[in-house]
């Protein structure tokens, strides 16, 4: 039987429910496309952190309510600056400001232990593309279509876009995309791998959700164990990377979802494991 369980964010511009052990993570307020605000950030931040931690959610599941997944920061707010303290601010707090800022939204989802996975009912532009690029799976409906944004507004981009996106297609399409802020729809952005799948517009939350659901079904221990060795993969040589490999292997022979596992084979049964 599902279960669900609704979780406060303290506000109506991010929802959030767990349902069988998934932790979706709703941006909400798609009368602007789901751009980023003073209430809807920090509260994101808040629940990448809740979410990561709970040992009842196995994955995250990151959408947007409405035709649009996240069109980035408030573009309308970087003229006319509402917040006075920002104003006040000298350059280096401007800095240290948005790194920890930074750091605790594309920097803390990345660094979450568990599979996260974004659904992209529509567009994913600027920083709203890099929070896409931060969770480890993307899957787009087909209308959906991406852009770096960032040449539009004269800047240069943050949340670590330019990283993120070298990292999935290479430096030579990175550049083209942040150079042209170009729309790359849905079937370019799997052409590219910068989505895994596509998916007709109405099936889209249903393919996340049983996708999310099957990998939170899974040994977290182990899913934890991939995602470092797959993260590993990208910072050091492959001697050193096979050599903690193999250490995290030989710790999940003693665990019990692995005797679980084993024993599920030998019985031709689904297995259940518990974690441990």
């Amino acid at each position: 039987m599902t279960t669900e369980t609704k979780i406060d964010t303290g506000t109506d511009e991010l929802l959030c429910v767990i349902r069988d052990r998934v932790a979706i993570i709703t941006l909400n307020r798609p009368e602007v496309r789901n751009a980023m605000s003073d209430t809807l950030t920090p509260a994101l931040r808040s629940m990448i952190k809740t979410c990561g931690e709970n040992p009842d959610v196995g994955v995250l599941l990151l959408t947007g309510a409405g035709t649009a997944f996240c069109a980035g920061g408030n573009v309308k707010g970087m003229g006319a600056h509402r917040d006075k303290k920002k104003l006040e601010m000298s350059y280096d707090e401007k800095v240290a400001d948005l790194q920890e800022r930074q750091r605790l939204l594309t920097g803390a989802l990345a660094s979450v232990r568990k599979p996260t996975i974004a659904a992209l009912p529509g567009p994913a532009v600027g920083a709203g593309l890099a929070l896409a690029m931060a969770c480890d799976i993307r899957i787009a409906a087909q209308s959906a279509f991406v852009s770096t944004g960032y040449l539009r507004v004269a800047l240069s981009g943050d949340y670590g876009i330019a990283w993120l996106l070298t990292r999935l297609v290479g430096t030579s399409r990175a550049r083209e995309l942040m150079f042209t802020a170009e729309k790359v729809d849905a079937a370019r952005c799997e052409a590219i791998g910068l989505v895994n799948r596509v998916v007709p517009d109405d099936r889209l939350q249903a393919e996340a959700f049983a996708l999310a659901k099957s990998m939170a079904e899974g040994p977290t221990l182990a899913l934890r164990y991939m995602k470092d060795n797959l993260d590993e993969a990208l910072q050091f040589d492959f001697a050193t990377a096979r050599d903690h490999e193999a250490e995290r292997l030989v710790r999940l022979t003693t665990t019990a979802d692995h005797k679980e596992a084993v024993q599920a084979f030998i019985d031709k049964r689904k297995p259940v494991f518990s974690g441990h």
